[in-house]
C-alpha cells in the first residue's frame, strides 16, 4: 500500500513538472514572400475592391511628403518614401470612403514629393491635370483655366500648379533656368534633376516657352 501511494505521488510530481516546463505559446511563421496586402494595411478595407486587394509597397527610399484629400477616411499630409505608389498613400490616409469614385485612381502610379492626391467622390469630375480616370490627382492642375504655364516666366507658385511638381521640383526648375538661361523648348525639362520621362509626359501638354 505504501509503495502504491509513493508511486501516485511520483506520477503527480512528474505531471506538475511537465506542465510547468511546457511552452506557453507558439510562433507562427509566414510563408516566404508573404506581405501585408493593402486591405490589411487599411484594417480590412480593400483599396481596390478586388479580391484580396493589391499588395502595398514597402520601399525604403528617401522620405517624401504627399497631401491626400478628398474622399478618404483621414485626409492630411503624409510622410511616405520615394518609390511609394498611390496605393500606399491611400493606405496611409485610411483608405477610400464609401462615397469615393475608386475607378478614377491608378493605384500603381508612383507618387512624387509635394504631390496633392485628391480622391473625387462618385459623380465628381476629376481635378484638372489629373490625367482622367485612373490617373489620380497630382495637384491643383495647371491650366484649370485653359492657360499654359510659361516655363520662362512662371514663379514657384505657378509651377506648383503643375501635376507632380511640388515645392522642391519647382525650385529645381527655377535653378535650372537661372543656371542655363531661358528654356528654348519644353523638352529642356528633361534636363532638370528629378524630372524623368514619366513626369515629363504629364507636363509637356501643360507648359510652354
Amino acid at each position: 500500500m505504501g509503495a502504491a501511494i509513493v508511486l501516485v505521488i511520483a506520477v503527480l510530481v512528474i505531471a506538475v513538472l511537465v506542465s510547468a516546463l511546457a511552452p506557453r505559446g507558439s510562433t507562427q511563421l509566414l510563408p516566404a514572400g508573404a506581405a501585408p496586402s493593402s486591405s490589411a494595411a487599411l484594417g480590412g478595407q480593400s483599396v481596390s475592391g478586388g479580391a484580396g486587394g493589391p499588395v502595398a509597397g514597402h520601399t525604403t527610399g528617401p522620405l517624401i511628403l504627399v497631401h491626400v484629400l478628398g474622399a478618404v477616411r483621414s485626409p492630411g499630409l503624409y510622410e511616405l518614401h520615394q518609390g511609394d505608389r498611390v496605393v500606399d498613400a491611400l493606405a496611409a490616409a485610411g483608405g477610400f470612403t464609401d462615397a469615393a469614385d475608386r475607378e478614377q485612381q491608378n493605384l500603381a502610379r508612383l507618387v512624387a514629393d509635394g504631390e496633392q492626391l485628391r480622391v473625387p467622390a462618385i459623380g465628381e469630375l476629376p481635378p484638372a491635370g489629373s490625367g482622367g480616370a485612373g490617373g489620380g490627382s497630382s495637384g491643383g492642375g495647371a491650366g484649370s483655366s485653359g492657360a499654359l504655364v510659361n516655363l520662362n516666366t512662371a514663379d514657384a507658385a505657378a509651377l506648383e500648379t503643375l501635376p507632380r511638381v511640388g515645392p522642391a521640383t519647382a525650385q529645381k526648375i527655377l535653378d535650372y533656368r537661372e543656371a542655363n538661361g531661358p528654356f528654348t523648348q519644353t523638352d529642356d525639362l528633361l534636363g532638370v534633376t528629378g524630372i524623368g520621362e514619366a513626369t515629363f509626359a504629364g507636363l509637356k501638354d501643360l507648359v510652354t516657352v
